[in-house]
């Protein structure tokens, strides 16, 4: 039980050719998804859309996250996601920067994938079977601010993120 048990559990319940996964703390106004969606949808449509904008056509379209206000991202989360990114791109080659807190990637790909981490290392785990299956990822600058309510799990303190950081690890080949 965790956030890839609850990514799962939605990915199975979707009934849509393509899924977006994002953190529902208001961190991430879901009205930036559509111009996600446009880039995965264009680009497998336009068989070219890549060579024509710098980038191979994308598999997984993800966020990277870029503060907006005071707190939006502690610096000890931030640190640690710069880390785990650098040493997934290092083992993977896979070229990204931030972990992700929003995908946009077609369904069933991704269930071909076999994803199985249900803890906080889904992200990583996602990542590298990717990198793994060829796919072509695009990363994508995504607004992010203070959460509206509540408090994360994770980056709320330094415990929640260190026990994150360790299934991340723990996902990392």
């Amino acid at each position: 039980p965790g956030y890839g048990a609850a990514v799962h559990t939605g990915l199975m319940a979707a009934r849509t050719d393509i899924v977006c996964f994002m953190d529902s703390d208001g961190s991430v106004d879901p009205g930036q998804l559509p111009a996600m969606v446009a880039l995965l949808e264009n680009s497998a449509a336009s068989p070219g859309y890549g060579a024509t904008h710098g980038a191979a056509r994308p598999d997984l379209v993800i966020g990277r996250r870029r503060p907006t206000g005071k707190g939006a991202w502690p610096w000890h989360a931030r640190v640690g996601n710069a880390v785990l990114a650098a040493r997934l791109r290092q083992r993977t080659g896979i070229r990204v920067h931030d972990l992700g807190s929003v995908r946009v990637v077609r369904r069933i790909p991704l269930l071909e994938l076999g994803v199985e981490d249900r803890r906080f290392g889904y992200p990583i785990e996602l990542l590298v079977r990717a990198a793994r299956a060829g796919w072509q990822v695009r990363e994508v600058d995504v607004d992010y601010a203070p959460r509206t309510a509540g408090r994360s799990k994770v980056t709320g303190s330094i415990a929640g993120t260190a026990r994150a950081l360790r299934d991340f690890a723990a996902a990392m080949p």
